[in-house]
């Protein structure tokens, strides 16, 4: 039997996530709520998609001159490109803030992938740093996911699959993180309203960079493929609201997600009290089991 039929690897788990549709939070007249659940993704987030593609892109392009591969992360997208590495045998460094969810830490070293912590209050901003320096010592070669345009489109099957499996799309909610997911989609969701979510300490909205215990998201410095008239609005949602968000999603839908995917939600929500009869697309980029060490589920956390 098996010789006649094709039999998936591993590999062919990256793309082609569920969408669900949310019926348990109040809506306006007519409209619909629908969640895209990254976190069936292999590596278990958005991230895979982008790890996937810039390592396949950079292969092509010839810019891997030696057998390792170098970036700054809070995890996902180490955890994404761990996954790449290991699929063309390559050697993966990454740079991250100590004080990040180190049950992703941990997955990354599961992967494969060789870990150097840097000083939290230093930022994702040193981090980088860093990760061009040993890529400028070693000939590594720096997928610098914040600035590559190779980003942003690592997200063109996921903006067809929402097509595919939603038809009209009136609203498209996102969060910004490296701002790639954003861009990819929006490029493709022009006729839509455009929404990308950032927690308080984050600076697309004009307010300073600073500490917040939703990970996932935040800019410290406005991505260089981000163009503004992509976004029609930006929402600025606060760790409670994202953490309640994180909990009634779990109670009300049974669904774990992350923060991340909490802040998306509230976005959703206040956004859609201004519209009837629309089609909501938001993004849940991973889930909740990463996040357990960080209290995801205590509020206040205590």
């Amino acid at each position: 039997m098996l010789t006649k039929k094709k039999v998936k690897t591993p590999f062919d788990l990256i793309g082609n996530t569920p969408l669900v549709e949310l019926k348990n939070f109040p809506l306006n007249n007519g409209n619909r709520l629908f969640a895209k659940l990254e976190f069936y993704n292999l590596g278990g987030s958005v991230k895979d998609r982008l790890g996937m593609n810039i390592i396949e892109q950079a292969l092509l392009r010839g810019e891997i001159k030696m057998n390792t591969v170098v970036e700054a992360t809070a995890g996902n997208t180490g955890i994404g490109l761990a996954l790449a590495c290991q699929k063309y045998n390559l050697k993966l460094r990454v740079y991250v803030p100590e004080k990040f969810s180190v049950e992703k830490q941990s997955i990354m070293r599961a992967l494969g992938a060789e870990i150097i912590n840097t000083p939290t209050e230093y930022g994702m901003l040193y981090a980088r740093e860093q990760a061009l320096n040993f890529a400028q010592k070693t000939g590594a070669f720096y997928t610098n996911q914040f600035e590559s345009f190779d980003n942003p489109a690592s997200y063109n099957a996921l903006a067809d699959e929402i097509k595919r499996d939603v038809g009209q799309v009136d609203v498209i909610v996102t969060g910004a993180g490296s701002g790639g997911t954003f861009t990819g989609l929006a490029q493709h969701f022009k006729e839509s309203y455009r929404v990308i979510v950032e927690p308080e300490g984050s600076i697309l909205n004009g307010g300073a960079a600073g500490s917040h215990r939703t990970e996932g998201i935040g800019v410290e410095k406005w991505p260089p493929f981000l163009e503004k008239d992509l976004i029609d609005k930006i929402e600025t949602i606060s760790d409670i609201d994202a953490f309640t968000r994180v909990t009634e999603l779990a109670q009300k839908e049974s669904l774990l997600t992350g923060s991340s995917s909490g802040a998306a939600l509230h976005a959703a929500l206040k956004v859609q009290e201004s519209m009837t009869n629309s089609n909501i697309v938001v993004i849940f980029p991973d889930a909740a089991e990463r996040y357990l060490s960080k209290q995801i589920f205590n509020i206040k956390g205590e």
